[in-house]
């Protein structure tokens, strides 16, 4: 299966309620106008891309339908399309590596939101470009947390750092670091609790993880990934919202787009707090996490093959 295969299937829900939107606006409009326009943003903001998203998009195509840039539905599409990329294309930046040593990547996020497992699956994507990557269990808060990144280790061929459960978090983020030094390992990328931003004792706990983590490697970590839950639509934005500053998220990995018709979520989640989309979970397996292309994904969702079932 192709990167773009991974996207499309991932992303099909999403696509089909577009396109059935659209159809149907197109079903009863016979020459777009002020209200057509607007039916289609509703139709957007249903998927989740966001009050401001939706606007630029249809702004976008407005304005070149009035220059008469396009005219039926499968041309509306791919304008679509394009002022989709525009949106993406401005927060959008390769994963920050490390000068030399470890690139060091801290996992963080609210309950639920997929943080462990992708952490496993970066592993494996990682490993699959060849590298070397440790993993270290910090998220000592949970046994089963501890033990799920224990098999990725032993499914991706990874070391895990790891310690009992109840154990100090911050210490075991210590061994890791030196341990990811002293092998010389290209990625080490540490699980941390999935946290509410209200809840003072894990947020201590990872301030005093980050404080462990830059004694040892002052520049690191290298990227805080902040993981987000796209099948809850908007509600991710205001996970980010209240969390991202506390946790001092760098970039973002969007999670579960397969499992909701409303993977605009992407968009929204870039437009309101422009941190980048490093990553997007679209499926089960370890390969459905991939490096988020913002092409493919519009491309995904404004397919032209509109689907009617």
């Amino acid at each position: 299966m192709s990167i773009f295969d991974v996207f499309k299937r991932g992303l099909k829900k999403t696509a089909v309620a577009i396109g059935r939107g659209i159809s149907s606006v197109f079903t009863d409009v016979k020459k777009w106008d002020d209200e057509s326009f607007t039916r289609l943003e509703k139709e957007l903001i249903g998927a989740d891309f966001g009050v401001q998203t939706s606007k630029k998009i249809v702004a976008g195509l407005k304005d070149r339908y009035q220059q008469g840039e396009f005219s039926g539905e499968k041309d509306i599409l791919t304008v679509a399309r394009e002022e989709l990329c525009k949106v993406l294309h401005e927060g959008l930046r390769p994963l920050h590596q490390a000068p030399e040593g470890p690139t060091v990547i801290l996992m963080v996020g609210v309950n639920g939101s997929g943080k462990t497992t992708t952490t496993g699956k970066l592993a494996a994507l990682f490993t699959a470009q060849g590298k070397k990557v440790m993993l270290a269990a910090c998220d000592t808060f949970r046994a089963a947390a501890v033990e799920q990144l224990k098999l990725w280790g032993e499914r991706t061929g990874c070391p895990v750092i790891a310690s009992k459960p109840g154990a100090d978090a911050a210490a075991v983020a210590f061994d890791a670091v030196s341990s990811a030094k002293a092998r010389n390992v290209d990625y080490l990328i540490i699980d941390t609790a999935g946290r509410q931003q209200n809840q003072k004792g894990l947020m201590d706990e990872l301030a005093k993880i980050l404080r462990i983590i830059r004694k040892l490697m002052p520049e690191a970590p290298h990227e805080t990934l902040l993981t987000l839950d796209a099948s809850v639509g908007t509600n991710a934005i205001s996970q980010a919202r209240e969390f991202a500053a506390v946790s001092g998220a760098s970039a973002i990995v969007l999670t579960k787009l397969d499992g909701t018709g409303k993977g605009g979520a992407a968009a929204a989640v870039q437009e309101e707090f422009k941190l980048p989309i490093l990553f997007v979970g679209l499926g089960e397996a370890p390969e459905d996490l991939q490096d988020f292309s913002p092409e493919m994904y519009a491309e995904a969702i404004f397919t032209t093959e509109i689907e009617n079932n």
